[in-house]
């Protein structure tokens, strides 16, 4: 049994998951391929990168956009990976680079606010439209379609609207279009039997969105993962965004800290922010049995 173990010990982001998932063997050209099918391509830009985090070397992700802004070009990087906003739409971001990293999730666009760039804002219904009317496989529409939902249904009980009224910035970001369907793309790819997951580390401490401070973990994440065993507090900031929650709810099959099984392949997922602990996702590939001779 091939088993696809997600170790959440620093939380989990959308695109840490992407660099784990390239770390753990998913051909990163594959990935780009795949993702240029939802025909959403002149929108970004991929940028894999092998990196450094608190000694260990992983990948790093990121997505950027294309809209001619030389700042975002320079500054995606400052971005926290493990951060979102979801009720964001302003641009004081751009003055709390501490917070910046926390509060939004959607890692580069809001760069572009205080140079006057408006981004598409695409609701579910158009994500299920790009998706459904893309030339990836059922399987990858399917997965897809289930992480958005899990988002969706979230944001639409913390803002107390209808699931389909609610335009989510969120939601139709393109670096979250990017992070869910990659996520389908990769496990797809790896073709696991079974999905297990440990603990989910969330962080603490609060974050400074457009409504004010509000807890960490923020109220769609904690909506998403009901019934997921998560810890909290081993560093004051936001550990696992929406999107990772996401990832997690939709796939995971079982969750268990006790590792009972084989290891094969290891996988590094690099966040942006340097905190107390190793900011990566690591991710295995292992099979249950005796040891090979």
């Amino acid at each position: 049994m091939k088993i696809l173990y997600y170790d959440c010990f620093a939380g989990i982001s959308g695109d840490m998951n992407l660099g784990a998932m390239i770390d753990l063997g998913v051909d990163k050209e594959y990935l780009i391929n795949e993702l240029a099918k939802l025909k959403i391509d002149s929108e970004y830009k991929i940028r894999v990168e092998k990196r450094n985090k608190s000694g260990i070397q992983g990948t790093k992700v990121d997505v950027i956009l294309n809209d001619g802004d030389l700042d975002n070009q320079e500054n995606h990087h400052e971005h926290e990976s493990n951060s979102h906003d979801h009720i964001h739409q302003h641009s004081d971001h751009h003055n709390h680079d501490h917070d910046d990293n926390n509060c939004h999730e959607h890692k580069h666009h809001h760069h572009n606010h205080k140079q006057g760039h408006e981004h598409i804002h695409r609701n579910l219904k158009d994500i299920e439209t790009i998706i459904n009317s893309s030339e990836l496989n059922d399987k990858v529409k399917r997965l897809s379609l289930d992480m958005f939902m899990e988002v969706a249904k979230a944001e639409a009980k913390v803002h107390g609207k209808d699931l389909y009224d609610v335009h989510f910035h969120e939601v139709g970001a393109i670096d979250s279009i990017i992070d869910i369907v990659g996520a389908a793309i990769c496990i797809d790819y790896l073709k696991p039997d079974r999905i297990v997951a440990s603990q989910v580390e969330v962080g603490g401490g609060f974050v400074r969105c457009a409504h004010g401070l509000i807890p960490v973990p923020a109220p769609a994440t904690v909506e998403i993962l009901k019934g997921v065993p998560i810890r909290s507090g081993i560093v004051p900031f936001e550990t696992t965004t929406p999107t990772g929650a996401a990832i997690l709810a939709a796939n995971v099959d079982e969750y268990e800290d006790k590792i009972n099984f084989i290891i094969e392949k290891i996988g590094y997922g690099l966040g942006t922010r340097e905190l107390d602990i190793p900011n990566v996702l690591r991710v295995y590939i292992a099979r249950q049995g005796k040891k090979k001779q």
